[in-house]
């Protein structure tokens, strides 16, 4: 029994009806009326005004017909649409004057923007993109696996670029090519104009369209972006690309990380050199986009083949093998110009 302090409640979404309601009220509808007593542990039914008291008999309630129901619902948001519209036509008459003077204006030769909040940045990127018409140079470093919204969000915007003829190079650390989340990703263009690298390391995420706008992160949240319109600064990040991209491998060339004759693979390679530079582990592993455990476990193999007894003791050794100096060209390794 329910004491007189308590109150039963029974929220609805404005857009529902409980499923108990529904049969309650089809029965209604079928039958004529429906008894007060079973709308009691309904009280939905009064609340959407789908019934209303027998006036001849209080102990019955009369089903309101559907379509009357459903036009006292729709007639306050038909209301808030109008009401809506003649604000918007407002507003553009407001904005009309100051329009026409911002297209007598010569367009500024530079503009660095600071986008706030997922929602702006994706705006001003779905912006970018929808008037890109030939090329979109990516940089998408390895943060973990992505939330599903943010891969949909990232097909969608790819697909409908190449399906206007836009070519896009991407580059990715190598950790990717073992991630069945990214390589089922990129199988989905694996016909169109695409191409993908991979290299050892990637800084931060870069996006550049047309070689006109780029957009940066400005905080490792990625909450807040720059985006770049200054010919200077976005074709000096051009040429960061390229030349990234000249030093990257093919997706279709095959695993860059085969076991040298010396039994160390071009990924630990990297990792000595930053662990010659000094670097944690949880620093290397961020810089190569893979996770500690996989970065120990390769720094374990480094001192096993160097026959390392101590961390102190693997850099000196990397220092001393020459591993540091495999792979320069003549004017680094030797201080020649």
């Amino acid at each position: 029994m329910v004491s007189n302090g308590t109150k039963v409640t029974h929220p609805h979404a404005v857009t529902e009806l409980c499923e108990e309601g529904g049969r309650l009220y089809a029965n209604a509808l079928r039958t004529g009326r429906v008894s007060r007593a079973d709308v009691e542990s309904v009280p939905c039914l009064l609340e959407f005004a789908l019934l209303h008291p027998d006036p001849d008999d209080a102990n019955w309630m009369l089903p309101v017909p559907p379509s009357v129901a459903l036009a006292q619902r729709l007639n306050p948001l038909e209301h808030e649409i109008t009401e809506r519209r003649r604000m918007s036509i407002e507003l553009a008459d407001a904005f009309e004057p100051f329009m026409a003077l911002s297209a007598q204006q010569v367009a500024p030769a530079h503009s660095i923007t600071v986008l706030e909040g997922l929602d702006r940045i994706n705006t001003a990127l779905d912006l970018a993109t929808s008037q890109c018409q030939s090329e979109v140079l990516t940089v998408q470093p390895s943060r973990g696996q992505r939330p599903e919204n943010r891969l949909i969000e990232g097909l969608e915007r790819d697909r409908t670029l190449i399906e206007r003829g836009v070519r896009i190079r991407t580059l990715y650390q190598h950790v990717a090519r073992y991630s069945p989340e990214r390589l089922a990703y990129m199988e989905q263009f694996a016909d169109g104009k695409v191409e993908y690298r991979t290299i050892d390391e990637l800084v931060e995420r870069l996006i550049i369209c047309d070689e006109t706008v780029a957009f940066i992160p400005v905080r490792d949240d990625r909450q807040v972006a720059l985006e770049l319109r200054h010919p200077g600064l976005v074709g000096y990040l051009v040429k960061v690309f390229e030349f990234m991209w000249s030093r990257a491998v093919p997706l279709s060339a095959g695993a860059p990380y085969e076991t040298a004759p010396d039994g160390i693979t071009d990924i630990q390679h990297s990792i000595a050199k930053l662990l010659v530079e000094g670097h944690v582990d949880e620093a290397i592993a961020r810089r190569l986009g893979m996770n500690v455990r996989t970065c120990r476990a390769h720094i374990a193999k480094l001192a096993t083949v160097l026959g390392s007894g101590s961390r102190a003791q693997l850099g000196f050794l990397i220092a001393q093998s020459g591993l540091l100096d495999q792979g320069k060209p003549a004017s680094e390794g030797d201080g020649r110009p």
